[in-house]
């Protein structure tokens, strides 16, 4: 896209990836940068619609590939009514959660075959990716008790048994090491303002090498 930034946050639940987005978008804001700042699932109006489907009721609501279909449609109108656009009109958009999510919740977390997760993927974004990734990561028990201090009703996700973390976890970790060129692994197990700190100095890194 023209002009255009793309930057994603990733990590399991309770990595503080809303706050970070937020902090990031300010920093950059003060930079200069036209920022929009956006979430997944969700982001556009049909999306958060179907993000109420994903993150709201009982953990078996949906089976695994049920839930890449889903994810995928509304991420789908995510780009066509929010990202495409935004990039388009040279905008910087930072995105909390994106396609690596369903390749570590649904592809490690649930076993869906990586393949054919990737494949669907394909038929939805074709080759578009982010410019730069973030993968805030900590253990997933100090996670999961940082989300439950959080509350609200999206707790689905939350509920799934600890195992589940972990192999998302791992996903998360595979996917960096698989493309060290997008990818930033940042130490998400400290205080919101050391963790801001080091996305900071990832993305300004990143910047400076354009």
């Amino acid at each position: 896209m023209s002009g255009g930034l793309f930057i994603t946050l990733e990590g399991g639940e309770g990595g503080g990836k809303s706050t970070q987005a937020k902090k990031l978008a300010a920093f950059l804001t003060a930079r200069s940068h036209d920022v929009v700042l956006t979430r997944e699932p969700g982001g556009a109006p049909g999306a958060e619609a179907i993000r109420k489907l994903l993150v709201e009721g009982a953990s078996n609501r949906w089976d695994g590939m049920t839930e890449a279909l889903l994810h995928t449609a509304a991420r789908r109108d995510h780009l066509v009514k929010t990202v495409w656009p935004a990039m388009g009109a040279g905008k910087t958009v930072i995105s909390d959660r994106f396609f690596d999510s369903t390749i570590a919740y649904q592809g490690y977390g649930h076993g869906l075959d990586l393949a054919t997760l990737r494949a669907l993927q394909n038929i939805a974004l074709g080759d578009f990716k982010p410019d730069l990734t973030l993968i805030l990561d900590l253990p997933p028990r100090v996670g999961l008790s940082r989300a439950q201090v959080r509350g609200g009703t999206e707790t689905r996700y939350e509920s799934m048994a600890v195992a589940f973390h972990e192999r998302l976890r791992d996903g998360f970790l595979a996917i960096a090491a698989a493309e060290p060129g997008r990818c930033r692994i940042i130490d998400a197990d400290h205080d919101v303002e050391m963790v801001h700190a080091a996305i900071v100095n990832a993305v300004s890194t990143y910047l400076g090498g354009r």
